[in-house]
C-alpha cells in the first residue's frame, strides 16, 4: 500500500515536472488522457496513482526512461525500464552494429557518448580530434565535450571557438530545461568558462552556407566539419537510449580530401 510520503514524493515530483514543462494542468491531463481534476487530486497527494497513470504521464511529460523509471518509484512502483550494461549478453547485437558503424564511416571521425559527453566507443579518424590533447584530458573516462572546449585539449586548434562553443553550450542549456539536473549546471557553468565572448560590430560572424562548421587546425591545413547526431529512438534500455552517435563530415571537398589521405597514410 502506498505511504502518505511515497503519495507526497509523487505529488511533488509530478507538480515540478508538469512546471519544467510550462504546461497548465488540463493540457498535462489531455495529454495523458486523463481529467484536470484526477491530475489536481494527483498533484495534491490525494489520490493514488496507478502504475498506468504513471506511466502516461511519464511518457506525456517527454521523460527520459531514466526519468520515468524514477517517476515510478517515486509512486511506490519498480522500474519497468531495464539498464544493462554495454558489455551485456542482451546488448551484443547493439555493440556489433555501433561497430559497424563507426567502421563505415572512416574516413571521417565518429563515436559514440553517452550523457555529458562520455566517450564510449570511436573510430581511427577521431585521433583528429584528440592529437595535441593534454594527457589528463584523455585519462577514461574521456569527457568529448570538456576535451572540446578545454583550453588544453582541441579548443586551441578551434578556428571559430566563440561561435563553435556557444552551439555545445546553448544545447546542454536546452537539455537541462529539459532534464534539470544540478549537476548538469555545474557542467555547463564550467564548460562556459572555456568559450570566448562572442565577437561584436565588424567582427561578429557571417553564417554562410548550411551549417556552423566547426573550422578545426591540423597540420594539413584547416578543416571544416558539420556534424550530426543519432540516438536510438525506439530503445526500451535505459543504457541504449542514452548513446548518441556522433559523426563529423566534410563541410567542403578539401577536407574530404585531407581526411582521406590521412586515414590512407596511417
Amino acid at each position: 500500500m502506498l505511504t502518505v510520503m511515497e503519495t507526497h514524493g509523487f505529488a511533488r515530483e509530478l507538480r515540478r515536472w508538469r512546471t519544467a514543462r510550462r504546461w497548465s494542468q488540463l493540457e498535462l491531463a489531455l495529454r495523458a488522457g486523463t481529467t484536470q481534476r484526477h491530475l489536481s487530486y494527483m498533484e495534491q497527494g490525494r489520490s493514488r496513482p496507478g502504475r498506468g497513470i504513471v506511466l502516461r504521464l511519464a511518457e506525456s511529460l517527454e521523460l527520459s526512461l531514466r526519468e520515468r523509471n524514477a517517476l515510478l518509484l517515486t509512486a511506490g512502483y519498480a522500474p519497468v525500464f531495464a539498464e544493462s550494461s554495454l558489455d551485456a549478453p542482451e546488448l551484443r547485437p547493439v555493440r556489433e552494429a555501433i561497430d559497424r558503424v563507426l567502421e563505415g564511416h572512416l574516413p571521417y571521425p565518429a563515436l559514440v557518448v553517452r550523457p555529458y559527453g562520455e566517450l564510449v566507443a570511436a573510430n581511427a579518424a577521431v585521433t583528429v580530434l584528440t592529437e595535441g590533447a593534454a594527457g589528463h584530458l584523455l585519462e577514461p573516462p574521456v569527457n568529448m565535450l570538456r576535451l572540446a572546449l578545454h583550453p588544453d585539449g582541441l579548443a586551441r586548434r578551434v578556428a571559430n571557438l566563440p561561435e563553435w562553443g556557444r552551439h555545445i553550450v546553448e544545447a546542454l542549456r536546452a537539455l537541462a530545461l529539459r532534464s534539470p539536473d544540478d549537476r548538469l549546471d555545474a557542467f555547463i557553468a564550467e564548460l562556459e568558462g572555456y568559450v570566448p565572448p562572442l565577437p561584436s560590430g565588424p567582427d561578429a560572424p557571417g553564417y554562410v552556407g548550411f551549417a556552423v562548421p566547426l573550422r578545426l587546425r591540423c597540420d594539413e591545413g584547416e578543416l571544416r566539419l558539420v556534424t550530426t547526431v543519432t540516438s536510438f529512438a525506439t530503445a526500451v534500455d535505459v543504457t541504449l537510449a542514452e548513446l548518441r552517435l556522433e559523426a563529423f563530415l566534410p563541410a567542403d571537398e578539401e577536407t574530404a580530401r585531407m581526411l582521406r589521405r590521412r586515414v590512407t597514410a596511417s
